[in-house]
């Protein structure tokens, strides 16, 4: 089947861009966050393409006085993979790896115009590659990039234009992990499983600093890297190490979310540490992430759309859709020599299953 990809170089396979390979877990995601200077809001947008599902899915949410208001929306993705609209959720690609807008049209008491540019090039991580036995369980590429943010957001009549000095992250990532449908097979033998993500982006005034890890439940590291952007650097301008360590973490009563933390870099003249302060709760499941109705690439028809308002004061944490989180959290990066700067960033962390180093079992 031709779409409207196929008239552009893009090919990597004979095949039409409709068909990607024939792993039916593949997908195509973009993400964005963003939040004020003072903290005061933060929103976080999600459009994921599911092409052997045949399903597109997008979420758009904002934690406004203490209440997250959340839009989800899907449709049938009818193989044609350049639409990137899903409902009133749109995204555009003003300049490639540098300027995007994400445009929620009038709906459920949503609108929203947010152009998020790029304050350096993108951070190519390393290739996620983990498997269940023989079976693929992720494979997947993801760039980030960490943005100012400029625009508008309305929930409910009251329209609030983003504050001088918004910023945030939007990555972008394609591959094969889990979506759509559970597998109700599981993989054999079966072993005691488990998943743990920390992912920090964060932004200072003249730089970047990004750290991830993937481990096993006894703490061993199958993926990580810390990554230091300045300001304008291009693909060859980053500081990387794989040899960050997230240290001192102590959990939140109940929950699987960080009280707080520091991160330790090595650098060339010594070792550059940043100590996180969260002080407000993003839920995930906002834009589909464990979401036990709106899962990414779950078919709902050929096109819903609906709205849900979560109390973040009354919401019971511990409940395992709400054990992935980004914590908005101000930071301060020591760096040797004395040198002491401010900033703003998310503390995200999904640990699920057993997690040996934080005492954790099941959830």
């Amino acid at each position: 089947m031709l779409t409207k990809a196929d008239d552009y170089p893009i090919h990597q396979t004979p095949e039409p861009i409709a068909f990607s390979g024939t792993d039916r877990n593949f997908y195509d995601r973009y993400f964005f966050n963003g939040y004020d200077p003072d903290g005061t809001e933060f929103f976080a947008a999600a459009f994921g393409v599911y092409p052997h599902l045949n399903i597109a899915d997008a979420h758009f949410s904002v934690v406004r006085d203490g209440v997250q208001y959340c839009l989800h929306a899907s449709r049938i993705l009818h193989m044609e993979r350049m639409d990137l609209s899903c409902g009133p959720i749109r995204i555009e690609v003003l300049e490639p790896l540098q300027k995007l807008k994400v445009t929620v049209e009038p709906s459920n008491g949503f609108a929203a115009e947010i152009v998020f540019e790029g304050r350096s090039f993108p951070v190519e991580e390393p290739r996620f590659i983990r498997r269940n036995g023989p079976r693929a369980f992720m494979d997947y590429t993801r760039l980030t990039q960490n943005v100012r943010c400029t625009g508008w957001i309305e929930v409910d009549g009251v329209r609030r234009d983003l504050a001088t000095g918004t910023t945030g992250t939007r990555d972008r990532s394609w591959g094969v992990r889990p979506i759509g449908a559970p597998d109700p097979q599981p993989p054999v033998p079966q072993t005691i499983g488990g998943f743990f993500w920390q992912w920090t982006p964060l932004n200072f005034a003249d730089r970047s600093v990004f750290f991830h890890i993937n481990a096993d439940p006894d703490g061993k590291a199958w993926n990580t890297r810390a990554v230091i952007a300045p300001d304008g650097a291009g693909p060859d301008g980053f500081h990387e190490t794989e040899h960050a360590v997230m240290e001192d973490v102590s959990l939140v009563a109940g929950t699987r979310h960080a009280r707080g933390g520091t991160l330790n870099v090595p650098l060339a003249q010594g070792s550059a540490s940043i100590r996180f302060e969260p002080f407000l709760t993003f839920l995930m499941r906002g834009i589909g992430y464990g979401h036990p109705e709106w899962r990414h690439g779950g078919f709902k028809g050929e096109l819903v759309v609906e709205r849900e308002d979560i109390d973040l004061a009354t919401v019971d944490m511990a409940l395992p859709q709400h054990i992935h989180i980004q914590a908005l959290s101000r930071v301060t990066l020591s760096l040797p020599g004395g040198e002491s700067l401010k900033g703003m960033g998310v503390f995200e962390q999904l640990i699920a299953g057993p997690y040996r180093p934080y005492g954790l079992g099941y959830a």
